[in-house]
């Protein structure tokens, strides 16, 4: 999960309002000191913390819930509101014809992120071409090149030519017919002079239509001058944060752009070239705090999966049916779809029934899938329906049947009791699973 720390640290604050027999200035008080406590372990500017925490006090305390909302919905809603306020707003890209510019210091992931980027707007339809401009590291052009080579998107560059500049210039001639152009630059330790006269060299000669910034999750409260410091020499107009999965201290990057005006446009949230998003601080910070993201759910589904599969998924994850052919199923359909535990996190908390998944219970490698698979399919269409009657000497049956250990048999009946348990939540939360309904235009008779 994204920030996982700062995540459970946020939704444990939720659910101290939610579970609150009445909301009071004591209350709040409380949940303000959880939430600046929260946000600085993160690594968000002190600043910032206090001034959101604050506001959120304040609002609490004076504004009157809308008629229809609860008090502790209201006070919910208030901290979810300025949260997204702290990243900013959402900023589209259109689709057209376009120069990117990355920057960033050396080690930021920015060599990966201009693959990845590429790999984005290539979904989208765009012809993509990629410019190696990073004259100082030796393998840049290489690690360019072998990440966008299976995506057949072509690479410009130059390992000979020191000059930066006329690596762009060539480029530009070179992937003439490419509508959308990302420029890979050089980074460096530190920001040295060097470095900001390179990228303001380049920025001249390529009149880029975007200048992203490429920064590190885990650099903590150095994003603040770093984000500056690039903004004076080329203006920044939009931000890519990497890393994102791995980091507990994200949150440095994140209020970055309360310093400069230019908005979080991607973020990295893992290590293959589709593990990009692009940024939308509302389904972003509702998937942090526990609300879910059923949209992008549903727009991963219609990636990987064609449009009956789609539904198909969405109408066994709300249903409060769920046997291990069901399970069987699902992990075929949701393998497609990217890992599980990505998956989980775009659903409301709500759903799981306040149970948190065992960690690496989502976690199905493909090897596992395949091991799960085996168990299954030695078990009878009985037992596939109805798993309760699987004891002892059924599961010594099934083991010698699929070739696995007793000990592999009963990790698959825990990993479906946990899921169960998981689906469960769909049915016994009715607001809940009404509005998902309508979002994914599913009847609610199911």
């Amino acid at each position: 999960m994204v920030l996982d720390s700062l995540s459970s640290s946020l939704r444990n604050t939720l659910r101290k309002i939610a579970n609150a027999p009445h909301i009071d200035k004591d209350l709040i008080q409380d949940v303000v000191r959880d939430l600046q406590r929260a946000l600085l372990q993160a690594d968000v500017e002190v600043k910032l913390a206090f001034q959101l925490s604050k506001k959120v006090e304040e609002r609490a305390l004076a504004e009157r819930p809308p008629a229809g909302t609860s008090s502790r919905e209201h006070v919910i809603r208030i901290i979810y509101e300025e949260l997204v306020n702290l990243v900013g707003e959402h900023h589209d890209i259109p689709l057209k014809p376009m120069k990117i510019m990355m920057v960033g210091l050396y080690g930021q992931g920015k060599t990966t992120t201009v693959s990845k980027i590429g790999r984005y707007f290539q979904k989208k339809g765009m012809k993509v071409g990629l410019i190696a401009a990073d004259v100082h590291r030796p393998a840049a052009y290489d690690q360019l090149t072998q990440l966008a080579g299976p995506l057949n998107i072509p690479v410009y560059g130059d390992p000979k030519q020191k000059d930066a500049v006329k690596i762009v210039k060539d480029g530009l001639k070179d992937l003439k017919d490419a509508e959308v152009i990302i420029v890979d630059t050089a980074g460096r330790h530190s920001l040295e002079d060097d470095l900001i006269d390179e990228i303001k060299n380049i920025s001249k000669v390529l009149k880029a239509d975007h200048r992203f910034l490429v920064m590190d999750a885990t650099i903590g409260q150095q994003a603040g001058p770093q984000a500056s410091a690039f903004d004076d020499a080329v203006k920044v107009t939009g931000v890519v944060i990497t890393k994102l999965d791995g980091s507990a201290k994200g949150g440095g990057a994140l209020s970055a752009v309360a310093i400069t005006d230019a908005p979080i446009v991607f973020i990295g949230v893992g290590e293959h070239i589709e593990d990009l998003e692009h940024f939308d601080p509302p389904r972003f910070i509702s998937r942090l705090v526990g609300m879910g993201d059923v949209k992008a759910l549903m727009e991963k589904a219609q990636e990987a999966l064609d449009e009956d599969d789609a539904e198909e998924v969405a109408k066994k994850l709300l249903s409060g049916k769920f046997s291990l052919k069901d399970m069987y199923k699902q992990m075929e359909m949701l393998g497609k779809m990217g890992p599980l535990s990505k998956l989980m996190n775009m659903l409301p908390m709500g759903l799981s029934g306040g149970a948190k998944m065992p960690d690496g219970a989502v976690e199905t490698t493909q090897a596992q899938l395949k091991k799960y698979r085996v168990i299954m399919d030695s078990m009878t269409e009985e037992e596939q329906e109805d798993p309760r009657i699987i004891k002892s000497s059924r599961i010594n049956r099934i083991a010698a049947g699929s070739g696995t250990s007793p000990k592999d048999v009963r990790e698959l009946l825990n990993y479906y009791k946990t899921m169960k348990k998981t689906m469960k939540g769909f049915t016994s939360n009715r607001k809940m699973r009404r509005a998902l309904m309508k979002q994914l235009k599913l009847p609610d008779e199911m």
